[in-house]
């Protein structure tokens, strides 16, 4: 018995069931190709990842007169000095060894230390606190552990601190380089000429460390309460000295007039930017306060992501405007086909960006202006239009319907008598006719 004779029996509907079609139409997962040059295996642990690093084709045959092999064979390696012969695998292709130095001998950095001489010494280096022997020691033990001068203290000799080692290091050094020197002008450009090495300051970075890392919580909590209170003050004097500066108040005043519709060559009444509603006047001196703290905020960061600062930007530009308004820039700027966050940060992006939202709330403060002073002069001609005195006060008027459009004027004070009802005086046209007598005729 087949499925569609069961359903004619049970009184089942032939179409599939609501469960099945839901099934059926949920979308299918895209399905990743897998690349070339990488087996399965590999490209099932990847997930479909790009990899970090550029994969190899491990795939890729060699040419058909091209013949690999892997051999057994000696090296020695540069960085070394005793000409040391280690083993390793080679590729070889055509039974030609590989030529040249070994590949990670170019990783063997050391660092140049100047060496001077007894005479040098006797003329530019003598020092009452060091003798010849403990410097030439500290150079040599420079030499072999490459200015790491914590281990050098630990196998010095005698007892030095770290920062006494780097002070008789970079002491000989420029006391070298300017004996060495035919003029001063020839060495003062030299890192250690122009930046030397302070050795009073390096120990207050160190004691100040360390007292930084000695803190308890509660003291990290009280210092993180003071720099938070500092930073709000001196937000609020740079606030405050923008607020009072006189280019600040011109661009407020210049932005008040565009805001209230003041055009050159027009009069505008004393009374009409009075009455203009709280949502169309343009942004206070709070917003401008605002703008200036965020800056200010910013600039004390030193170091931040533009994208973080273009945000904080919009918020303090978008802070003395309703939500309606923020989504109606939005809106605005989808419209124009702008991206709301910039794709690629720069600083002349950044900027750009921000004078859009700009003249994008100048353009919609406008607009509230715009119907607020046509709602304005609409309710002006009204007024004006109902009390003209050619126009009895005491009629209306009414459309008929017969007149195409035309108006006739209805008394408001008129009764409407009843059908039964008759004046008390009629007037003599509305008279009845007395009945013709025969003396009449």
């Amino acid at each position: 018995m087949g499925g569609t004779d069961a359903k004619d029996i049970l009184g089942l509907p032939k179409t599939p069931l609501s469960l099945t079609q839901e099934k059926k139409s949920r979308p299918q997962k895209e399905s990743h190709r897998k690349p070339d040059g990488i087996s399965r295996e590999v490209y099932a642990l990847t997930g479909g990842v790009a990899p970090l690093l550029p994969s190899i084709d491990l795939k890729r045959r060699p040419p058909p007169d091209e013949k690999v092999a892997w051999k057994w064979l000696s090296f020695t390696n540069s960085a070394r000095k005793d000409d040391l012969q280690l083993y390793h695998w080679v590729r070889v292709v055509n039974d030609v060894p590989p030529t040249g130095d070994y590949s990670f001998a170019k990783y063997n950095k050391s660092v140049d230390i100047l060496k001077y001489t007894d005479e040098e010494y006797e003329n530019h280096l003598t020092d009452p606190v060091w003798t010849k022997e403990e410097t030439d020691q500290l150079f040599e033990f420079c030499q072999n552990f490459d200015l790491r001068f914590v281990v050098i203290a630990d196998r010095f000799p005698v007892s030095r601190t770290v920062e006494e080692l780097k002070d008789r290091y970079y002491s000989v050094n420029r006391a070298l380089l300017r004996a060495r020197a035919q003029s001063p002008a020839d060495v003062a450009n030299h890192p250690l000429m122009k930046e030397p090495y302070d050795i009073t300051r390096d120990r207050e970075r160190k004691r100040a460390l360390s007292m930084v890392l000695s803190q308890s919580r509660h003291q990290e909590k009280k210092d993180a309460e003071i720099l938070a209170e500092a930073k709000r003050i001196t937000e609020m004097r740079l606030a405050a000295r923008r607020a009072e500066e006189p280019d600040v108040s011109a661009n407020e005043n210049a932005g008040l007039d565009k805001a209230d519709g003041v055009v050159p060559g027009r009069s505008v009444s004393p009374t009409s930017n009075s009455q203009l509603p709280a949502t169309a006047v343009a942004p206070s001196t709070l917003t401008m306060a605002d703008y200036a703290s965020t800056l200010a905020s910013l600039r004390m960061l030193h170091v931040y992501l533009r994208t973080y600062g273009l945000e904080q930007m919009v918020q303090a530009a978008s802070s003395a405007v309703g939500l309606r308004t923020i989504k109606r820039v939005e809106q605005t700027l989808q419209d124009l086909g702008v991206n709301l966050k910039p794709k690629v940060p720069t600083k002349t992006v950044c900027d750009e960006h921000l004078e859009l939202r700009k003249e994008i709330l100048t353009l919609l403060n406008l607009q509230k202006q715009l119907q607020y002073k046509e709602s304005e002069g609409s309710s002006h001609r009204e007024g004006s239009y109902a009390a003209m005195p050619d126009t009895p006060k005491d009629r209306v008027f009414a459309s008929d319907p017969f007149s195409f459009g035309a108006e006739r004027p209805i008394k408001k004070d008129q009764k409407r008598k009843g059908p039964g009802r008759q004046a008390d005086t009629p007037s003599p046209a509305h008279k009845r006719p007395r009945k013709l007598k025969a003396s009449d005729l």
